[in-house]
This record gives structure tokens, C-alpha cells and sequence, in this order.
């Protein structure tokens, strides 16, 4: 069992300082921003929201247009119902101006037949 050596204090500086030296490489490694493929990448972004924002322009635009629509509609739905109310009313007038004609017309003859008889 003498294979395993305890790592002293100078084992454990080595590897400390090996993990800072390798964390430092691997952030040299990165490419800067003048780099091609990050410039790549940087514009791919950007073209992605630019479509990002002409397609919420567009629904933004077709809900513009549904409400209008909608809008419209229900004007002439009101417009229509304004009307029907109109001609109801106007049809009951007649009605009733009829009806009064005939009730009146009854009362004169009922009233000419009671002078006929005296």
C-alpha cells in the first residue's frame, strides 16, 4: 500500500497555479470582436431580430386591421338595428292610427244609428 502519496503544500501551489494558467489560456483562446465568425454571428443576431420585430409589426398591423373590421361591423349592425326600431315604430304608429280610424268610425255609426231611431 505504498502507492498513494499524500499531495503536500508545494504539489497542491503546482496544481493550483496549473488551473490558473489553463483558465487563462482558455480565455486567450476566444476569439475578439473583430473576429470574422463572431462579426458573423453578431450580424446573424441581428438580422434575426430585425425579422423578429416586421413580423410583430405585421400581426400588430393585421390586429389593426380585425379591429377596424370589427368596428365597421358592429356600426352597421347598429345602424341596422336603429333602422328596424324606426320602421317598428312607424308600423305601430300606422297601427294604431288605423285601429283609432276603424274604432272611430265604429262610434259614428253606432252614434248615427241611435239619432235613426228617434
Amino acid at each position: 500500500m505504498s502507492g498513494f502519496k499524500e499531495p503536500g503544500f508545494a504539489d497542491r501551489q503546482k496544481a493550483a497555479q496549473q488551473a490558473r494558467q489553463n483558465i487563462l489560456n482558455k480565455f486567450r483562446a476566444k476569439p475578439g470582436p473583430n473576429d470574422p465568425a463572431v462579426q458573423a454571428r453578431a450580424a446573424e443576431r441581428a438580422a434575426i431580430v430585425e425579422r423578429r420585430v416586421k413580423a410583430k409589426e405585421a400581426r400588430e398591423a393585421e390586429k389593426a386591421e380585425e379591429r377596424r373590421r370589427e368596428e365597421e361591423a358592429a356600426a352597421t349592425e347598429a345602424a341596422r338595428i336603429a333602422r328596424e326600431k324606426e320602421e317598428e315604430t312607424a308600423r305601430q304608429a300606422a297601427l294604431e292610427a288605423e285601429q283609432k280610424a276603424k274604432r272611430d268610425a265604429r262610434y259614428a255609426a253606432r252614434k248615427e244609428r241611435g239619432k235613426n231611431k228617434r
